[in-house]
This record gives C-alpha cells, structure tokens and sequence, in this order.
C-alpha cells in the first residue's frame, strides 16, 4: 500500500513556515558560532512601523544556498510611542487613536534599529547590509501620498541609528557593493527595473499610488514567495498574497506567456482594508484585554489547539453576526477610503486593475456593533468559543476574498495562494482556510497551493534588498511561473 492510500484517512495539514535561526558552525572545544559570521550572508534590516507593532528584523540570506534566516527580532508596541511634544506637528494616528510625529517615529525606529543589532552583537555600519522601511500606519489620512511623511520619518530614525545612506538605495553597480557581495550579483548583467520577485508594480496612468499601503502589499508578496521556498509549494506566479496585519494588504499577480519576451507578471490586483482590526474590536469588546489597545494576541498568542465540537456549535452564529457586519467586496470608484484606509479607487478602475477590501460598515462605523458582540461572548461563553469565533472568522473572510478572486477569473488552476500577518497564520486558520478551500475544489490538491508564512514583511525585504543589488540564485528561483524554469536568460536579454 502506499502512502496515497493512507492520506485518504488523514486530514491535510496546510505549509506553515516558522522563522528559523541561522545555522551554527563549529570551532572546536564546544565553540560554536554563527553562520552569518563566517559566511557570504546578506544582512538585511526590515523596519516596519505598524498600527500594533514596530518591529525592526534581522534577516541574514545566504547567498551559496538562497535561503533566508532569521538574526535577531526586536519588537515593541506602537501604542508606547511617545507623546507629541510641544511644537511638534502631529501627521497622522495609529486606528486606536495613538498620535504621531515625524520626531517621535523616528526617535522609536531608531532606539529598536539600535537595540536589535546590539542584542545581535552586529555593527550597523559595518555588518548590515541593506535597510528595507515599510509602515501600516495609514488611519487618519487622508490620502495615500500622506505615506511619504512617515517614510521620511521611518528613513531619519535609520539614519540617527547610523546606517550609511548608501545602504538605503540600490548600488550604481557591481563595483559598488562590498567585497563579499560581488561574487554573487549579477548586477553586470541585469538591470534593476523595478520589479520584485518577478512583478512589476501596479502601473497607474497618473503615476499615484492606489493604496495607501502599497509597499506593504509588495514586500507581503516577495516575503511569502522566499517563505514558500522552505516548502513542496511552488508559490510563484500567477499568484495571490494576503497580508492580515491590523490593516490587510497584498496583491495578485497575472500569468505570464511562455513566448512573451517580458519574464515579468503583472500586478492586476490590490488588497485594502481592515484585517487584524475586526478580531481586535471583538477582543476589545470582551473587556479582557486593555479596552482602547488590546488585541486578539494578548488574550490567544499564537497558540493552535482543535476546538471541541460544542465550541465550534456555539461560536458559528456568532461569526454569522460578525459577517453580517462586514463589507467584504470590490472597492467601489468613488470611494477614498475603505475600512479607513486611503485608496484611489477611481485610478484603479481606470487603470483595469482590481481593488478588493474589507470594511466594517462604512470605513469602520461599525466597529462599536463588534465590540458589543464581544461583550456578550464575555457573559455568556467560554475563552474556547470566544477563540473559535476568532479563528472561524478570520478563516471566513479571508475565505470570502478567495471567493471575490474566483469569481472574477483571477484564481486559474496554476496559481497558488499565501498569507501572513498575526491575524491569518495563528491559531486554527490556516487550517480552516485549506480545509474551505478545498471544499470550493478550486485545486486538484489544495495542500500545494496554499502556503503560511510568518514574518512575511521581514522576508520580502530581505528578497527585495536581494533584488535591488541583483543577488539572485539561478537553482533557487523565485521569479517566474509555477512550474517553470528561472528568468535569469530572459533577464539578460531584455536588459541589453
């Protein structure tokens, strides 16, 4: 008998990838040090600033193998940022109402940036590499251009902690990167277009940005792509991500033509909206978390343990409420906001590519309705049917997204899907997910087309420093399609 004939009798489980450490070498007497110090490693720093968390994570790729590791963590919450002083101009707030500066965010980026190269025992001068800055912080603004002042602010914390400009930008040329770099750029044979992990960004005729969180969405899909690279899921395009942070973002990319000269996919979708928020307000409502800034992971962490059959009886009208409550659809072309995120939804209209948000009510009017409902899982059921609310929730809208996909043509039986953020890959999710996909039999096997990855951003800049200095790996490759061979040749061609 083979395995095929037990897998009959067994529940698929879906690819979760876990950050893991660098490997250690050894050096005799019970010695041991890391890989990334005695090894061509590229060292990147992802400083992302988000409405919960600012999180400044190291990752070291190394460059004879292109797998990607994780150095050092150090997280800290948005919420303790501190106030605006007098004199200062407030830009913009986190959704739980926290006041920003152009000061105070840089001052916060900068003590993290500086705690986690300490805690790693590494130079920010000499031993990093490439800083990628992203932020979520997109409430209270009123467009998606505002997001510059807070890239400025993210950009000065990076330089007050002392990371030379040049470590910001892509290099002019191979002769330019670090000594033990040049070995394994093809910076003298490839141009750098703009593209990341094999798609180009979303092309609007008026040059603006559609979402607010743009660059999220494209470090979410490079990050998941490396991620999928620790598992059988071949995650390349066509493809759609999905990032659950508190806001969502992520993009869907198309196919590409085997004949065409252009390697590239194209980006032809968006996501806006709330994500990590919804399950917060719910959280928030039950009074067992800090009523303004608490979360769902304060109350669950990531814990993933199978809910009883009564649990799941009692949570699934409840989450039918939820639903109820949401606006999970494509973003109509008036609109400038959507689940308070700014958008351009008219640009992305004209430019024929599709904006999928989710909302609660009209830019999150509903929210109080959702905390109400929290409040009444608090008085009348167990900690084990306020997470199986939670979970089955979560899995339902993000299933809901799948299915806007599906119906639009967007889901071709070659494409893959992946998510990250804390409020998709912990808990019992995922496996809803795999388990409502496989129900819709949009795949043969779903198991290999869906994949979890945590620390999504933190890979994608990781894999987008890769690409900026042009550090591919031809036997690892990321760019392309499902099932096809890597675009280096088609590269060179097209860059002469």
């Amino acid at each position: 008998m083979t395995a095929g004939f037990f897998d009959r009798f067994t529940a698929k489980k879906p690819w979760i990838v876990e950050s893991v450490s660098p490997p250690v070498t050894g050096h005799g007497a019970g010695m041991s040090i890391p890989e990334y110090k005695s090894k061509p490693y590229f060292i990147v720093a992802s400083v992302e600033m988000g409405n919960t968390t600012t999180k400044c994570i190291l990752t070291g790729t190394d460059l004879e193998e292109g797998r990607s590791y994780v150095i050092n963590k150090t997280v800290s919450m948005s919420r303790d940022v501190r106030p605006p002083k007098p004199g200062e101009e407030v830009f913009g707030t986190t959704l739980d109402g926290t006041e920003l500066t152009r000061e105070s965010v840089t001052e916060l980026v900068r003590d993290t940036l500086i705690k986690c190269h300490r805690d790693a025992d590494l130079s920010i001068k000499t031993d990093l590499d490439f800083v990628v800055r992203s932020t979520g912080v997109v409430a209270a603004m009123d467009s998606p251009d505002q997001v510059g002042e807070f890239i400025v602010a993210l950009a000065n914390g990076c330089l007050e902690a002392g990371v030379p400009p040049k470590k910001m930008t892509p290099p002019m040329g191979k002769d330019n990167l670090p000594p033990k770099l040049r070995e394994f750029s093809f910076a003298d044979r490839l141009v750098f277009t703009g593209a990341v992990a094999g798609v180009t960004p979303p092309a609007g005729a008026s040059g603006v940005e559609m979402v607010a969180n743009e660059m999220e969405g494209e470090l979410a899909m490079a990050g998941i792509k490396e991620g999928a690279k620790w598992t059988p899921v071949d995650f390349r395009n066509p493809c759609i991500s999905m990032d659950f942070g508190t806001t969502l973002d992520g993009r869907i990319t198309s196919d590409v033509d085997p004949n065409a000269e252009s390697p590239f996919a194209k980006t032809i979708g968006n996501f806006c909206g709330l994500a990590g928020a919804i399950p917060d307000a719910i959280i928030r409502g039950t009074g067992l978390v800090d009523k303004k800034k608490g979360t769902a992971l304060d109350l669950f962490g990531e814990s993933c343990r199978p809910a009883a059959n009564r649990a799941t009886k009692k949570a699934l009208p409840y989450v039918e409420r939820c639903l109820a409550l949401l606006d999970i659809a494509e973003v109509p072309a008036d609109r400038k906001h959507f689940g308070k995120v700014p958008v351009c939804a008219d640009v992305a209209k004209a430019s024929g590519i599709y904006l999928l948000g989710v909302d609660a009510g009209h830019d999150g009017d509903k929210i109080p309705e959702l905390e109400a409902i929290g409040a009444e899982l608090a008085k009348n059921e167990s900690k084990e049917v306020i997470r199986e609310v939670i979970d089955r929730l979560c899995a339902a809208i993000a299933l809901k997204i799948i299915d806007l996909c599906s119906e639009r043509g967007l889901l071709p039986p070659n494409s893959s899907i992946g998510f990250t953020g804390r409020a998709i890959i912990s808990g019992n999710k995922p496996q809803y997910i795999l388990d409502g996909v496989a129900e819709r039999g949009l795949y043969d096997e779903p198991v290999t087309h869906l994949v979890f990855v945590d620390d999504g951003l933190a890979r994608g800049a990781a894999l987008m420093g890769r690409c900026m200095n042009s550090l591919g790996h031809p036997k690892c490759p990321i760019g392309g399609v499902r099932g096809g061979k890597c675009i280096m040749a088609k590269r060179q061609k097209i860059g002469r």
